[in-house]
């Protein structure tokens, strides 16, 4: 009987936080594995998730992730599906929390999900340490962003007319 080889390698995005980097000045990032449940995996690998309002906290001695809404598994039923916005524990070693609750408690930083993926078929969240950005600051950064665009499409006009 020959078995089909399933292709666990690579990384398989699931979900962005596309207004962390507009909200926050990033200063550091952390690759961080998750606690799951068998139908939040399910529900993961349907994209059916939210990090919008989703943040970190140091909460005795643990890592955890509070705000991520992962819907329901489409094909389970009521007393087998999971809590759809329970906290989930992240996995990281002890000296990264000990580093991240310096830095959170002494800089007054925030802890943002950027993104959702699976990493060698493992769940797996890019959590940033970020510093909020005033109003100006976030104008600036569009306008910025707004900028290199239009240098870029400068340059790829130009490289078309040669």
């Amino acid at each position: 009987m020959a078995t089909k080889s399933v292709d666990k390698k690579g990384t398989k995005p699931v979900a962005t936080n596309r207004m962390a980097r507009r909200d926050y000045e990033i200063l550091e990032i952390l690759e961080c594995g998750l606690v799951l449940k068998g139908s939040e995996v399910k529900a993961l690998r349907e994209a059916k998730v939210q990090l919008t309002d989703a943040y970190g906290r140091i909460r005795d001695g643990e890592l955890w992730l509070s705000g991520m809404h992962i819907a329901a598994y489409s094909h389970g039923t009521g007393a087998f599906n999971h809590e759809v916005d329970r906290d989930r524990k992240l996995l990281v070693h002890r000296s990264d929390i000990l580093h991240l609750r310096a830095r959170v408690d002494q800089e007054r930083l925030a802890l943002i999900p950027l993104s959702l993926y699976f990493k060698d078929g493992r769940a797996k969240v890019e959590l940033a340490l970020g510093k909020a950005r005033k109003n100006y600051d976030k104008r600036q950064a569009l306008a910025k962003r707004d900028a290199d665009l239009e240098t870029r499409r400068a340059v790829v006009r130009a490289g078309r007319d040669d």
